[in-house]
């Protein structure tokens, strides 16, 4: 059976790139008919933060990337924190000891960097001596005497070639006289990733792991680890990094302040703090961050158009299907169809997978999705009231595609609001209610809407065809006025939609505010 693994650190948010990886992994399990396992390598105990790992978790469940095994499922390999199996780590530690394939190393770090600093004088590649290795039970004695501790490293190779087959990346060779001996158990006993990877790998039946390329560089030394245990190879595809918009360097959550400078990635940005600011959530650029998964689900995109986004960044079907649902996905996947190169970031183009993929919602479901929107900006109580939920479909049907992501229903908070509590574009409101004449002839337009005996948007646009031609006015000469005494703006949906959808006893009393401010 195919089983693949996503092992995210809890150091931070979850990384976009991260949830690329993640898919990856999904799809080619379901793909198989496997099992994905969600492993949390929490082994960097200084670097972990406790909050991280919620919204890992729900950033995953979000997308729909459910795991078969792992934190809150469960399983038959528990404990899927590494931080809760170190004593599995140290026991892998003594059986390389024994094998002479690690040994201790009493060298301080400052004789360690000394040796790095002489190498890089003579221009060499540095390799450390090993000058204070305990090979015996007698060395340990005389090098703990002197006041040291240990840390314990692999004995690697210094001749030779590692040969791999990587699936994505084909033949890759490494010279092992280039690869350090590196530490895997801290003077404290605690194990370090590289060793926990390779153990959990093994115990957990991992048979691919399907990671980004910066571990690449990884892989002789868990290969070396993994081989010294006697344990079989699983097969390994490292994938391409997302890079920066419009760049081959890797996309990072730390550089904001520097993609800002892209214009699709500052209107990315600026469209989300918006709806976010009139939620009253947190803006900060740790948190609130278009590189971090989380942002999306605030800002109200549909998880089917990132993962549509995010498939087709490194893999694609062909030259021109672009648009996938998740079964499709499933179906056509495979890691022959990877690209080598990095992928470009594009938030232009993620912008229009949304904006499909939201033309295609059912109005059913896009109601459902723009409530907890209004439920979280005040403007309904919060359940919100079944009374209230035609009004919401109402907004929603003829704002149309201007709901690109579920937090626009924000735009239209005009028609949650009370009418006491209407805002006005002050600007609008001199413009179109001051001028001379205007007031007058809304006060007899209002006459006209208190008589009207059907009040849709069809009876609305004839009542106001009417009242136009029988003042010999334009039409424009009464509209904007209406919009504005109405809505608080001077733009927004259709005028009779608008009206329709407030209703006569709102409309009358927002005009009668309007007239009265004037």
């Amino acid at each position: 059976m195919v089983r693949t693994r996503f092992a995210p650190s809890p150091t931070g948010y979850l990384h976009i790139g991260g949830v690329r990886t993640a898919l990856f992994c999904w799809l080619f399990v379901r793909k198989h008919g496997g099992k994905f396992i969600l492993r949390i390598d929490d082994t960097d105990q200084e670097r972990n933060v406790d909050e991280a790992l919620a919204p890992i978790l729900r950033g995953l469940k979000w997308l729909g990337l459910d795991w078969d095994e792992g934190p809150e499922v469960g399983g038959p390999c528990a404990p899927y924190y590494q931080s809760q199996r170190l004593p599995r780590y140290q026991q892998a530690v003594r059986e390389l000891l024994a094998r002479g394939l690690a040994y201790r190393d009493y060298a301080r770090p400052a004789e360690i960097q000394a040796e790095r600093e002489a190498a890089e004088r003579a221009k060499q590649t540095f390799v450390y001596s090993r000058q204070f290795a305990a090979h015996t039970a007698d060395d340990e004695a005389r090098l703990e005497a002197e006041g040291r501790t240990a840390v314990v490293r692999l004995r690697m190779p210094r001749q030779g070639t590692l040969v791999l087959e990587d699936l994505i990346r084909g033949r890759v060779e490494f010279d092992w006289a280039r690869e350090q001996d590196h530490v895997i158990q801290r003077a404290d006993g605690s194990c370090l990733y590289h060793l926990a990877s390779v153990v959990d790998d093994h115990d957990f039946g991992i048979t691919h792991v399907i990671r980004a390329e910066e571990h690449l560089s990884n892989t002789p030394r868990q290969v070396f680890i993994a081989q010294g245990l006697g344990y079989p190879l699983p097969h390994y595809a490292h994938l391409p990094f997302v890079a920066e918009p419009g760049s081959r360097t890797k996309l990072s959550k730390r550089k904001l302040d520097k993609y800002l400078k892209n214009r699709d990635f500052a209107q990315l940005v600026e469209h989300g703090r918006r709806i976010a600011e009139a939620m009253g959530l947190d803006v900060r650029p740790e948190t609130f961050n278009p590189v971090i998964t989380d942002f999306y689900e605030q800002v109200g995109y549909l998880p089917e158009a990132i993962v549509n986004y995010l498939a087709l960044l490194g893999w694609s079907l062909d030259d021109k299907t672009e648009h996938f649902t998740v079964e499709e996905l499933i179906e056509h996947f495979s890691l022959e169809r990877v690209n080598k190169a990095p992928a470009s970031f594009d938030p232009r183009k993620l912008q229009a997978f949304q904006e499909w993929h939201m033309q295609r919602v059912p109005l059913e479901r896009k109601v459902g999705l723009v409530v907890p929107f209004l439920e979280r900006a005040g403007l309904v109580p919060s359940p919100m009231p079944e009374a209230l939920r035609p009004r919401v479909g109402h907004v929603v049907e003829a704002a149309g595609d201007r709901i690109k992501t579920a937090g626009d229903i924000l735009n239209f908070a005009e028609f949650f609001v009370a009418d006491d509590d209407l805002a006005y574009d002050d600007k609008a409101f001199d413009k179109q209610l001051r001028k001379p004449g205007t007031a007058a002839r809304l006060g007899k337009y209002r006459a006209r809407l208190a008589a009207a005996a059907s009040f849709d948007a069809a009876s609305l646009e004839r009542l106001t065809h009417e009242f136009v031609a029988s003042e010999e006015i334009k039409l424009g000469d009464i509209i904007h006025a209406i919009r504005v005494a109405v809505t608080g703006k001077s733009i927004g949906l259709g005028l009779f939609d608008a009206l329709a959808i407030l209703g006569k006893p709102s409309a009358l009393a927002r005009i009668d505010r309007a007239l009265e401010k004037v």
